[in-house]
């Protein structure tokens, strides 16, 4: 399993989904990054109708980062504000040991041992921070 979860994290940071600058007035741009390291990440998010349409992203990250943002979209793209939320959450709940429910992750389950590394913790969700501000000034 542990050799799955490298492949999957090695997969998408190779071959990132949907890594591409966005210029259109119908994306929202919302940046975040680690003041502590290289991760710095723009997110364009295009929602209409509280359905997350689209989900792009450009910058520059470690692997960590760059792979659980393209997981993070994946997941995303199509779900409701609620249901994004919810996966959102289950996604933390994992990253903090809590109680969370493994397939609602998909691929993100390749996170699923970060918490036993708190700095590759803040990279895996440093996307999921950005993706949450997005959808808070959506809903304003």
């Amino acid at each position: 399993m542990d050799e799955l979860k490298r492949e999957i994290i090695l997969e998408n940071f190779q071959n990132p989904y949907n890594k591409e600058e966005v210029k259109s007035e119908d994306y929202k741009l919302v940046n975040t990054r680690n003041p502590n390291c290289i991760d710095n990440i723009d997110l364009y998010i295009k929602i209409e109708d509280n359905i997350i349409k689209d989900i792009k992203f450009n910058g520059e990250a470690c692997a960590i980062s760059t792979s659980s943002t393209s997981i993070m979209i994946k997941n995303l793209i199509g779900k409701s504000i609620e249901d994004a939320k919810r996966y959102i959450q289950n996604f933390y709940n994992m990253c903090d040991e809590l109680e969370y429910d493994e397939d609602l992750l998909n691929e993100g389950i390749a996170f699923q041992d970060i918490y036993k590394q708190s700095n590759r913790k803040n990279c895996a969700l440093l996307p999921y921070r950005g993706i949450l501000k997005a959808l808070e000034d959506y809903e304003n």
